[in-house]
């Protein structure tokens, strides 16, 4: 008969599972002070957190989450929704949003929409039910049942990447047609008059960019609808060289283009060199959104430099607030781009 004497007493649950209890009586400290040395907050004594460090590497302790969320009555998860993660640009939104919420003790889940507004709705139906403790969405173009979702849930919900003048939304985000119309002076400013316009994906903020720059040639009386070059498709290089080309060939006037996006320019530079097409002495390019590899480019590439990473940690701050019961004002805020002139034009 073995001797089990010496074996420290444990309150598992049945499933065998180590507990927080568990650790908090092999550290000699409160559960509280466990759960809060877990979470980093700062208040706990340093002596008191490599206790129950050692005593989490001993027992091989792996936080529960629903366990955690069921003893306090409330979830520590946000609910991130965003349309892609292969554009750099929510890349980095999302990395600001995790550098604010995880040091405050809440774990960013993240859910990918693909600018469908019936997967979203889905992922709304899947994981609102679970109480997420915030939400966090991009901009405002969703279906009338997800915004029912949300309204009915009552979880506390930021929108980013644009605001809202409604006076219960919160917002961060900044003016995609007034950073279209500032890009397309820029290109007036500079003497150019045949200015197209070849964009992609052609979400809401797209086509916000499409009647800035629709704006600004109106003003100066040199719109034509026919410079215009609206692709569905995603966005890309490979595509980017294509809807050059093809502007070229449709409209061998044109003397500037002004793409929605850098990846997208960033074909048309690339194009443009196959074709021994000078940039900018025959024909002149900008970009939106400063993306990787634009200041690089053969001629660096002009663009608008967008403040994704203030937004993210914008948007995050204020959920913060609403999820701890403080009311943000302003409810909207809107951020500032700016204007990067390269060689490009």
């Amino acid at each position: 008969m073995s001797d089990t004497s010496s074996a420290p007493k444990r309150n598992r649950r049945a499933s065998g599972r180590v507990t927080l209890a568990d650790v908090a009586r092999a550290a000699e400290v409160s559960p509280i002070t466990v759960s809060r040395a877990l979470r980093g907050e700062r208040s706990v004594d340093k002596e008191l957190v490599e206790r129950v460090r050692k005593a989490v590497d001993a027992l091989h302790y792996v936080p529960d989450p629903a366990a955690r969320a069921l003893a306090s009555q409330r979830s520590t998860q946000v609910l991130v929704l965003v349309p892609l993660l292969s554009n750099n640009l929510f890349v980095d939104v999302l990395e600001s949003i995790h550098r604010t919420l995880f040091p405050q003790g809440f774990l960013p889940l993240i859910g990918v929409t693909h600018y469908d507004t019936a997967e979203e709705e889905l992922l709304l139906r899947t994981y609102l039910p679970h109480r997420p403790a915030g939400l966090l969405v991009t901009g405002f173009d969703r279906s009338e049942a997800a915004r029912q979702l949300i309204a009915r849930s009552g979880v506390p919900c930021v929108h980013m990447m644009e605001t809202s003048s409604a006076p219960d939304v919160g917002s961060v985000g900044f003016s995609q047609a007034k950073a279209g119309a500032a890009m397309t002076r820029h290109l007036l400013d500079r003497g150019y008059r045949r200015i197209a316009f070849a964009a992609a994906q052609l979400d809401p903020r797209v086509m916000q960019r499409a009647e800035g720059y629709r704006r600004a040639l109106k003003e100066a009386g040199l719109y034509d609808p026919r410079l215009e070059m609206l692709s569905p498709e995603p966005s890309s290089i490979a595509l980017g060289g294509r809807l050059f080309e093809d502007m070229l060939s449709h409209n061998p006037d044109v003397d500037a283009v002004f793409f929605c996006n850098d990846d997208l320019a960033q074909g048309g530079l690339l194009a443009a060199s196959r074709m021994g097409i000078s940039v900018p002495g025959r024909v002149a390019m900008a970009g939106f959104n400063d993306l990787a590899g634009s200041d690089q480019m053969f001629p660096p590439l002009t663009t608008v430099r967008t403040p994704r990473k203030q937004v993210g940690e914008a948007a995050a701050q204020m959920l913060l607030g609403l999820m701890r019961g403080n009311l943000p004002k302003p409810r909207a805020v809107e951020l500032d781009y700016e204007l990067v002139v390269r060689q490009s034009t």
